[in-house]
């Protein structure tokens, strides 16, 4: 799989400190949820949810479809996914990253080459993330959010007349470094159009981490817990690539129980 051209983000934004869009009742709103036991989905019905996961379901859902996939059915449960591979689909599935026995493959963007996916529908079950889709589906749209797809899906979501979550997958419900400094990344590029407001605290200490971050991105990412985890089970080939910028112009949507590219 050719992986073009990196484009880590070395240069660090200005803070976002003005008042005066906060106040603006014409704005839409943006805000930012740290972990899925913090979303409260009746909330959002009418918001446009971003699931950012980017180590590493978000950055292989999104590097799926650069690479052709047609569609991608997320599940939750390893019975459903087993299921699913009998009657014959493509399975990716793993825990803690570890593959699972009966899958195709795990999760690491690298697997989802054009050979593999080019055409064909998978059926993804992750640790985190695509448990935490299937929470967001009561909202007014869900959709996946990495690096690798920033440019494309801040410029899909200035286009829409919504407010906007951006909902951070994290650990096992807990808060965590990369999906935030993402957060950060996205909400610094949406307020910086003074088309949204925000009186979210989330929001703003995300864009101040990623205003620490992006002078050093992989370094700063040297902190994250899951680095060390994914290290550790010798998984971390794919991160440099994680946290490349605009490797894909494709923004996947869920439609009627599927993830499809938008574009």
């Amino acid at each position: 799989m050719c992986l073009g051209q990196k484009n880590i983000a070395t240069k660090a934004p200005r803070l976002y400190r003005t008042p005066r869009i906060i106040t603006e009742m014409n704005k839409r709103n943006l805000e930012t949820c740290f972990s899925p036991a913090l979303f409260e989905p009746e909330k959002h019905v009418n918001s446009i949810v971003v699931i950012i996961d980017i180590l590493r379901a978000s950055s292989a859902i999104c590097t799926a479809f650069a690479n052709g996939a047609t569609s991608i059915i997320p599940v939750a449960e390893i019975a459903t996914a087993k299921e699913y591979k009998s009657k014959g689909y493509l399975v990716a599935a793993e825990r803690d990253g570890f593959v699972l026995d009966f899958a195709d493959f795990g999760n690491s963007p690298f697997n989802f080459t054009k050979e593999k996916v080019s055409g064909k529908t998978i059926v993804y079950s992750t640790t985190n993330g695509t448990g935490i889709i299937k929470l967001a589906l009561s909202s007014y749209k869900t959709v996946i959010g990495s690096f690798l797809n920033i440019g494309s899906l801040t410029h899909w979501l200035i286009s829409q007349d919504n407010d906007i979550l951006l909902l951070c997958a994290g650990w096992k419900n807990k808060f965590n470094i990369e999906d935030t400094i993402c957060a950060g990344a996205m909400a610094d590029i949406l307020m910086r159009t003074h088309n949204y407001s925000t009186i979210c605290d989330s929001t703003l200490a995300a864009i101040d981490l990623w205003s620490l971050a992006s002078h050093d991105l992989p370094g700063y990412i040297e902190k994250a817990a899951q680095r060390t985890r994914l290290r550790d089970k010798n998984l971390d080939d794919c991160i440099e690539f994680c946290l490349t910028s605009d490797f894909t112009d494709k923004i996947p949507v869920m439609k009627e129980g599927a993830l499809v590219a938008e574009f």
